[in-house]
C-alpha cells in the first residue's frame, strides 16, 4: 500500500510535473491511490492516458509485470512499501523491464544511494507531503520541474 502518493499534495505535485499530460501509458507500481486517481479521471489531463496499477506478489516475488511487454510504459510512478535494498532491486527489475526511461521513485532518503546505484535516479528537490517517520523524497532521472 503506497503511503506518500495518498497525499493530495503529492497529486497535486505529480500534476504539476507534466506526468499526466507528457505521457499515453503509466504503470502505477505500488501506487493504487494514483491509479485510482487517474481512472477516475480527478487529475488534468488523465482523460487522453491510460495506466496500469501494479502490486508487488509475495508468493511470487514480483510485480507481475512477465504478463507484460518489455518497454511499454511511457513512465513508471512507484512508491515501494520498504526501505529495503532488496524491494528497490525488484522495484529496479520490474521498471527497467517495463519503462522506456522516464521513473519517478518515491521512497526514503535513505535510499537515495540504492536509486542511483540500481536505475540511474537522482534526487529531487521537491519534498512530498506525508506523515512517515522517515525523510520522504522522489528520484527521476530525466528533467522535470520537480528537479527545480
Amino acid at each position: 500500500r503506497n503511503v506518500v502518493f495518498t497525499v493530495s499534495s503529492t497529486l497535486t505535485a505529480v500534476t504539476r510535473a507534466n506526468i499526466v499530460k507528457s505521457y499515453s501509458r503509466i504503470a502505477c507500481l505500488s501506487t493504487p491511490s494514483v491509479y485510482q486517481k487517474l481512472k477516475q479521471r480527478l487529475v488534468e489531463g488523465s482523460d487522453h492516458m491510460s495506466a496500469v496499477v501494479l502490486e508487488y506478489d509475495h508468493i511470487l516475488d514480483t510485480y507481475g509485470q512477465k504478463d507484460m511487454a518489455p518497454q511499454s510504459f511511457d513512465i513508471i510512478l512507484a512508491d515501494p512499501p520498504y526501505l529495503s535494498e532488496d524491494r528497490l532491486t525488484k522495484v529496479a527489475q520490474t521498471v527497467k523491464y517495463l519503462a522506456n526511461s522516464k521513473v519517478l521513485l518515491c521512497t526514503g532518503t535513505i535510499m537515495e544511494k540504492h536509486a542511483d546505484k540500481l536505475m540511474g535516479l537522482n534526487i529531487c528537490s521537491f519534498l512530498p507531503y506525508h506523515n512517515l517517520a522517515n525523510e520522504i523524497h522522489c528520484f527521476t532521472k530525466y528533467t522535470s520541474i520537480l528537479l527545480s
